[in-house]
């Protein structure tokens, strides 16, 4: 089943944060594909500035990919400063792509 996973971080730092997370991940290539990632199972990605902060969401295919994921990024945001910052996660009723 897809879930959607959400990450909010308050003020300014949530930018600087999100692209240092994906220089770290992407080894400085970048981030434009699905494929870009460490692992599979990304079906989207969204981020953008939101009410003073950034937001995150991405539906995920399954929690499996998920925490394979998170088993990259968790010690890149413990090492950034954020090792609490924790995701919202929750399963999707319906997911639609182009």
């Amino acid at each position: 089943m897809a879930i959607v996973v959400t990450f909010q971080v308050e003020g300014p730092s949530g930018k600087k944060l999100y692209d240092d997370c994906i220089t770290r991940i992407t080894n400085g290539r970048g981030f434009t594909s699905p494929a870009d990632l460490p692992v599979p199972g990304l079906l989207a990605h969204v981020a953008g500035p939101v009410g003073g902060g950034w937001r995150v969401v991405d539906v995920w295919e399954s929690s499996e990919a998920l925490e394979a994921f998170a088993k990259h990024l968790g010690p890149i945001l413990a090492d950034l400063g954020y090792g609490d910052l924790q995701p919202d996660v929750t399963p999707a009723y319906n997911v639609v792509l182009r």
